[in-house]
């Protein structure tokens, strides 16, 4: 077997919608079976698996924090959609500092990047998946 390398595209909210535990799910299974994951990019509501303020309650799952912990142990770029972000109020620091705003919730481990860091993974990636 071949390996591939894939990105990511998560559209669901981090909570509330399935897609982005599935996606999660999907990413830990194709990593299992020894494909490259190199990016998820969260567009639409997924840009909120990117916030830091999100709590869930004692027994449910943090898929922010599972987002992350993936991606330290193998290197995968996590990119919320700049533009989608904003308007749901996910904000870099980069981003607070820009539009005058108080403070910023981008979680660590996160960036905030532009449509063509899509493109490019359409481009350059052997498979890309969106939920």
């Amino acid at each position: 077997m071949n390996a591939l390398s894939y990105t990511l595209v998560v559209n669901g909210a981090n909570y509330g919608q399935q897609s982005s535990r599935s996606a999660y799910l999907f990413a830990c299974a194709l990593l299992a079976k020894g494909h490259q994951l190199n990016s998820v990019f969260f567009y639409r509501d997924g840009v909120t698996n990117g916030s830091q303020l999100a709590v869930p309650a004692n027994d449910e799952f943090d898929i922010t924090k599972a987002w992350q912990a993936l991606a330290s142990e193998h290197d995968i770029a996590l990119e919320t959609c700049v533009a989608a972000a904003l308007r749901r109020g996910i904000v870099s620091e980069q981003e607070a500092q820009q539009h005058d705003l108080p403070s910023s919730n981008l979680a660590t481990g996160f960036e905030q990047a532009g449509l063509g860091r899509l493109a490019e993974a359409l481009l350059s990636q052997d498979r890309v998946v969106q939920f």
